[in-house]
């Protein structure tokens, strides 16, 4: 049955019902109350080296390549990559998020606990101040007497800030500093080369002669500038250091439905096509649910406001505008068709975008891409635009000029990866994956990674894609969906036979596209082009893998474009992790976070690379057993 808006007051109803209920159902957006809405992606944290630690350890405590420490370091305090100064300071580089529903800013680590910890000895020793105890106890579940010796993870909670206009929009990079004894303002501003008054001004209240806490100074660059804040997109900035302006683009763009193709051209009579009559159902009783749900009206030249929700920027596109950029979505534009639309190449306002053209059918989906997108912003997650409801639902992306990861593995005309980039882009995807699945709140499961949701930029760095599949999870929910959705070949038993959804669906998906990384193969292997005798590449890798000896075997795997253009050892050690990352047991599955680590280190390094030596046995079991 068909759901007929019949006049503009109408479509405004039920539109916005539509929309405030998806926001309250999936807490999507942090309430007005919240201090702080919005990350950047760069801050520092200046580490004080203690007696007996290691670049290699301070890395893997905050998950950065040693490299990236090294790049914003005093070169005078890191002699080389395998040694650093005791007693010295140097800058960890992470990205700045907005935590606790917006109460403050700071970037949440993982730490594998070995046996002694305390959260004194966690903080004070390990973490160099840059945590404090009670903030241990905070945001983890263990008493001070009840932490276990092995095995465990603590949150490791450190503040930052993405600086204050109000200060002075001049300088848009931070440093935490931890205070030490015989510190002082004077010695502070002196080490940053910044006046005590602009320190002052960003620490109001501080006593820097106290010998403890920490204060956030003005950072430079790789290039040892200091870097501008980003401009002002006309919110307050009253805030102090650590406070971001607000920039809740995901409700704006689900609110700016009501606007864009429904009232442009004030047509009395729209339609909308739910796919079935118990869809048509539900989205009525959802509009009736929330018929009084409070709209406001902002002041003339104020952001909007719904439900006590501001919203910052529109980014809206007129189906014209779209039908004009793409030759009126001719063949010749199409550059791309998924399983909810086909995908068009278009330059618009200036920018190269792609867009994807979706039935009115597919609304769930589409609502799902704009409530992942327009919430979670990362280097390695495909950028949303913006998007259009008229006729038909458009989104608009960032183009990416080097297509999808299928296309290079086993498409044509192409040149073969590297095997250097192979290993790139698997750091890249796994650095999507892990924020979504670790640094939001909720957390995100994509529930359909493969090679053909990967795309590949002009430097060959990948950027995950596809978020319509994707399911919002509260941290702890038992709560998760049975109807299955993904990929063939790329599910893993317990969400295939029983529709468990964890994040490490997402791992074992992952642990397919690493195989496919190193064979070009598909997962699912058909040999002599029968279906019947098909199998997948899991359980070929594993029938190698398990040999005493497997390296000559191993061979016989990679793909032949190769050559031997390849390090053996290297591509053996992610099989290796691929393997882990496919157990069949979901609990034994390493996270995302330490299949970064694990990839990270591959990266910088595929000679002498020994996963025991890096890790350390804990560390070693932390990362098989999925910690």
């Amino acid at each position: 049955m068909s759901l007929f808006l019949q006049s503009k007051h109408g479509t405004r109803s039920i539109l916005l019902g539509m929309i405030l209920s998806f926001l309250s159902l999936s807490s999507l957006a942090p309430s007005a109350e919240c201090r702080c809405s919005e990350s950047c992606d760069l801050a520092l944290a200046s580490y004080y080296v203690w007696e007996g630690t290691n670049l290699t350890f301070t890395s893997q405590l905050f998950s950065v390549p040693p490299a990236d420490i090294v790049a914003y370091s005093p070169p005078e305090n890191i002699p080389n990559q395998d040694s650093v100064l005791a007693r010295t300071r140097i800058l960890v580089p992470f990205r700045c998020d907005c935590l606790e529903n917006g109460e403050f800013l700071g970037r949440v680590f993982s730490y594998g606990v070995i046996p002694g910890d305390t959260y004194e000895r966690v903080a004070e020793r390990f973490y160099s101040n840059l945590t404090t105890v009670d903030s241990l106890r905070r945001f983890n579940s263990y008493t001070d007497n009840n932490i276990p010796d092995t095995g465990a993870t603590l949150n490791v909670t450190v503040n930052c800030s993405c600086g204050d206009r109000d200060v002075s929009p001049d300088y848009g990079l931070f440093v935490t500093y931890p205070l030490r004894p015989g510190e002082s303002l004077s010695s502070v501003a002196n080490a940053a080369n910044v006046s005590e008054d602009l320190v002052r001004r960003y620490n109001p209240g501080v006593n820097f002669n106290a010998g403890s806490g920490v204060v956030f100074v003005p950072g430079r660059d790789r290039n040892g500038n200091f870097p501008p804040m980003p401009k002002s997109t006309g919110l307050s900035t009253a805030g102090k250091a650590g406070i971001s302006v607000a920039a809740i683009a995901g409700v704006f763009l689900l609110a700016g439905l009501i606007y864009v193709g429904f009232y442009r051209k004030r047509k009395e009579k729209v339609s909308l096509l739910p796919t079935s009559e118990n869809q048509s159902h539900h989205f009525g009783q959802e509009v009736t649910a929330l018929k009084g749900a409070d709209s406001a009206r902002a002041p003339d030249g104020a952001a909007p406001v719904i439900s006590g929700i501001t919203v910052e920027k529109s980014v809206e596109f007129s189906y014209e505008e779209l039908a004009s950029a793409t030759g009126d979505f001719s063949l010749a534009n199409k550059i791309g068709e998924g399983g909810f639309g086909a995908v068009y190449y278009a330059e618009l306002r200036g920018e190269k975008a792609a867009i994807k053209k979706m039935d009115m059918q597919a609304t769930k989906e589409f609502l799902a891409e704009l409530k992942v997108l327009t919430r979670v912003h990362h280097l390695n997650l495909v950028r949303l635009i913006g998007y259009c409801v008229e006729g038909s639902l458009f989104l608009v992306y960032e183009y990416i000029e080097n297509g999808n990861l299928s296309q290079h593995l086993r498409g044509t005309g192409r040149d073969p990866l590297p095997w250097s980039t192979r290993v790139q882009i698997a750091l890249d995807s796994a650095r999507g994956l892990e924020y979504i699945h670790e640094h939001t709140v909720p957390v995100y499961i994509h529930r359909d990674i493969k090679p053909a949701n990967i795309l590949i930029d002009k430097n060959f760095h990948a950027k995950v894609a596809d978020f319509g599949l994707t399911k919002l999870t509260e941290v702890g929910s038992s709560s998760l969906p049975t109807r299955l959705v993904g990929t063939f070949g790329y599910m893993p038993p317990e969400y295939a036979q029983y529709g468990d959804v964890s994040p490490k669906v997402d791992v074992y998906a992952f642990g397919v596209v690493l195989y496919e990384l190193i064979s070009a193969k598909e997962a699912i292997v058909k040999a002599n082009g029968s279906v019947a005798e098909s199998k997948g590449l899991v359980a070929l890798f594993e029938e190698v893998l398990s040999q005493p000896e497997p390296n000559d075997d191993i061979r016989t795997l990679v793909d032949p474009r190769l050559g031997d253009t390849y390090p053996l050892d290297s591509v053996r050690k992610m099989a290796q992790l691929a393997k882990a990352c496919t157990h069949e047991n979901p609990q034994i599955r390493p996270s995302m976070r330490s299949i970064v680590v694990a990839l990270m280190t591959l990266s910088s390094s595929t000679e002498d690379w020994d996963v025991g030596a890096f890790y350390g046995n804990q560390g070693l079991i932390n990362l098989m057993s999925g910690r």
